[in-house]
């Protein structure tokens, strides 16, 4: 993220956390705010997600969503930790909003491609076309990558030099005590078509439960996938681990174990919150009842 990029990453993050903490304050739930908040970033050009997101090696760009509810029951039935979760979509603006519509409409939790857009363009939501989520920066990027790749140049997309991943996501905790995550993803620079990362997989890339807390992570995606990190993360809490050293203990594993590199978002059930990242600058917020606070820079726990 270089210094001229981090006014509008900020930017971005602070309208994410107003969107988000508006439903909040008005009693909405942890689900509706981090549904909105990623929408702002979906939106949102400077970010991975959505209109603006990197481009495949075939030059279409491909979406990945995931939603998940911590607390609330399906049909009236406990227990049953709602989710949903769509990729490799190529003509939706807004995943979130489709993952949503998996959520509440679907007994099943996860729709991929063609027939994902089909379920919720069969539930209201708009099919746009592809071109419509492309942008000149990414045309230029992708034309650059792969003009180093026939250079037979290294690829440096996850050398931890380069923090331009930009997958978006959000957790919350409500006024009932349920808990919510969302994460939204373009994906990776050059990627093939088809490919899937950690983002809208559960327990991977995103993660709610009330019993331990609510996880998204950004970074490079197959690391996080093997060590199931999301998971791995809340787990530490439920056992009675700090979020604030959970967070930091998660990205820590994730370098030691597989050299990745990435970060994450925690949020407990007791109000706490873990941030950290292993990349140079990882754009953040945290909103309460206190206040905005936004950065592009965590520094571990002591």
């Amino acid at each position: 993220m270089p210094d001229d990029a981090r006014p509008a990453h900020e930017a971005g993050v602070r309208n994410a956390l107003t969107a988000g903490y508006a439903l909040l304050r008005k009693g909405g739930s942890a689900v509706d705010a981090v549904e909105a908040a990623v929408a702002v970033m979906e939106d949102d050009e400077t970010f991975d997600a959505g209109r603006g997101s990197f481009l495949t090696r075939a030059g279409t760009v491909q979406l990945d969503a995931l939603l998940m509810d911590g607390g609330s029951s399906w049909d009236g039935r406990p227990g049953t930790l709602r989710a949903g979760g769509v990729a490799c979509v190529e003509r939706l603006l807004n995943p979130i909003h489709a993952a949503r519509i998996v959520l509440d409409k679907s007994p099943h939790v996860y729709f991929v491609g063609r027939d994902a857009e089909n379920f919720v363009a069969s539930h209201g939501m708009t099919l746009v076309d592809n071109s419509e989520l492309v942008i000149d920066r990414e045309r230029a990027r992708l034309e650059d990558a792969q003009n180093k790749e026939r250079a037979g140049l290294p690829d440096d997309t996850f050398s931890g030099n380069l923090a331009d991943h930009d997958t978006v996501g959000a957790v919350a905790l409500d006024v009932t005590g349920d808990l919510a995550a969302a994460t939204s993803t373009g994906g990776t620079l050059n990627k093939e078509p088809g490919r899937v990362g950690d983002s809208s997989l559960i327990g991977c890339g995103c993660y709610a439960d009330n019993r331990s807390a609510a996880v998204s992570l950004t970074g490079w995606g197959e690391p996080i996938m093997k060590l199931v990190l999301g998971k791995w993360a809340v787990d530490r809490v439920a056992s009675g681990v700090a979020a604030a050293q959970a967070a930091d203990d998660a990205i820590a594993y994730l370098f030691r174990r597989l050299g990745g590199h990435g970060g994450i978002i925690l949020l407990g059930p007791d109000g706490r919150y873990g941030i950290a990242h292993n990349t140079p600058r990882m754009a953040w917020g945290v909103r309460t009842e206190h206040g905005a606070d936004v950065g592009t820079v965590i520094e571990p726990t002591a």
